[in-house]
C-alpha cells in the first residue's frame, strides 16, 4: 500500500493558488488513473481517493488542515492504516525550483516549506519521498521585479502565462509517479534527469 499526499490549503479561495499545486497534482493523477472520487473522511481530516496500479493499492490524500498543520492529518492516516514511511510520498510546490520543473528527493529537510516541516515534525522522520514542483518564475528578473514576499506570492493564483506550463508540469508529475510505482525510485530519477538534460541540450 502506498500513501500519496498532496499539499495545499482547503477552501475555494485557495483552489487555484500556487501553494495548492500538490492538490492539483493529485486531482490530475486521480482523473488520469480513474481512481475513486475524493471523499472527506472525518477521522483523517482529509479528502481520500483510492485505486490500484499493477495490483498495488494507492491512497491519495488531501489534508484539510491548513498547510502549516498538514502533518497532523498525515500522522492520523499513517497511524490508522499502520503504514511505513517508506511507502509515503509527498507532492508539494517549491519556490526554489522554476515553474515547469520537478525534482524527486528523499530524506531531505523541508527547506522552508511549512507543510513539509509539519509532516517531518509529526511523523518523526524526513526519510520519505517527495516530488517538488517548481513555482518560481521562469525568468529570474520577473521574480526580482515583483519584489513580493514569498507568502503573498505562493497564495496568488497562477496567471494566464503560467497556466500553459502548469498543464505540462501536472502531466510530468503524473508520469513521474507512474514510473516510481511501476519501476522504482532510481529509474524515475534517472528518466527525469535524462529528460531535463535533453531540454538543456546536454
Amino acid at each position: 500500500m502506498f500513501l500519496i499526499i498532496g499539499l495545499g490549503n482547503p477552501g475555494q479561495e485557495y483552489q487555484d493558488a500556487r501553494h495548492n499545486l500538490g492538490f492539483m497534482a493529485l486531482d490530475y493523477f486521480r482523473k488520469e488513473k480513474e481512481f475513486s472520487n475524493f471523499v472527506f473522511i472525518e477521522k483523517f481530516n482529509s479528502l481520500i481517493s483510492e485505486g490500484k496500479i499493477e495490483k498495488k493499492k494507492i491512497i491519495l490524500v488531501k489534508p484539510q488542515t491548513f498547510m502549516n498543520n498538514s502533518g497532523k492529518a498525515v500522522k492520523k492516516v499513517i497511524k490508522n492504516l499502520k503504514l511505513k514511511t517508506e511507502n509515503l510520498f509527498v507532492i508539494h510546490d517549491d519556490i526554489d525550483i522554476k515553474l515547469g520543473e520537478i525534482k524527486i528527493v528523499k530524506n531531505r529537510g523541508p527547506a522552508g516549506h511549512k507543510g513539509v516541516e509539519s509532516i517531518i515534525k509529526e511523523v518523526g522522520t524526513k526519510d520519505f519521498l517527495r516530488i517538488r514542483m517548481g513555482i518560481s518564475p521562469q525568468k529570474e528578473e520577473e521574480w526580482r521585479n515583483k519584489r513580493k514576499k514569498i507568502k503573498d506570492f505562493v497564495l496568488e493564483d497562477f496567471n494566464k502565462d503560467e497556466k500553459g506550463v502548469l498543464k505540462e508540469t501536472l502531466k510530468k508529475t503524473s508520469n513521474g509517479l507512474n514510473i516510481i510505482l511501476k519501476e522504482g525510485l532510481i529509474k524515475a530519477i534517472n528518466k527525469l534527469n535524462k529528460s531535463r538534460n535533453q531540454r538543456k541540450g546536454l
